[in-house]
């Protein structure tokens, strides 16, 4: 299962995270992407459970809840209790998704991608257990367009994965889904209003599993 967590990994980051994750106008976009989930739901890298507030019950079946970090679980508990839909822990890393082929109808990935080491192997795993015209739903942010803060997301990005969990600040987020093989439906690009902008470049849509892959 890898090496156990530091104390900074498994008390502190927790904390942090959830404290970016859920500033206003990051919540207002959560509120923008969730409520479009249907059926049986894999979110991955539910951390603190901030998005279980925006699930719609009624299209909705259960919600399987994919992170593999136990300070983050704890932090979800509150959130949990309040929930209005079922949630399945699954505290395995996203290249590594216990649930058969095609079992799913919706792959939700907020502020998650970033992170993940091996980002390929992540989404291969998602389309696997997505159902053929199954939806992925993104929220991320990533590359900017902009040569000046390009510039210096690559350069921050070596020294900003230590303390922020693994972050990326310079992925391509609508490059890399495609390159995975799904179809991109919908893509919205923003800045997060007031946000530092090599963190607040913001990837918005949705894509598709093809019916033959």
């Amino acid at each position: 299962m890898g090496q156990p967590m530091s104390f900074y990994e498994d008390k502190i980051l927790p904390h942090i995270i959830d404290k970016a994750c859920s500033m206003g106008q990051v919540m207002k976009l959560r509120s923008q992407v969730v409520p479009q989930a249907k059926g049986k739901v894999l979110e991955v890298g539910m951390g603190s459970g901030i998005n279980l507030e925006f699930y719609n019950p009624e299209h909705v079946e259960l919600v399987y809840g994919l992170e593999p970090s136990e300070g983050m679980r704890r932090k979800a508990l509150p959130n949990l209790e309040r929930a209005s839909v079922d949630v399945e822990w699954l505290d395995l890393p996203g290249e590594q998704i216990p649930l058969a082929d095609e079992s799913v109808d919706t792959v939700l990935l907020t502020f998650t991608l970033c992170t993940i080491p091996d980002w390929h192997a992540a989404l291969q795993q998602m389309k696997r257990v997505l159902k053929p015209g199954g939806e992925l739903l993104f929220l991320e942010h990533g590359e900017s367009p902009d040569t000046s803060t390009q510039k210096w997301q690559h350069r921050i990005t070596p020294g900003w994965k230590k303390l922020a969990g693994g972050c990326h600040l310079n992925r391509n987020i609508a490059d890399l889904i495609r390159l995975a093989g799904f179809e991109i439906q919908e893509l919205e690009n923003l800045y997060i209003p007031k946000a530092p902008r090599i963190a607040g470049y913001i990837y918005k849509g949705r894509a598709t599993k093809p019916t033959q892959s």
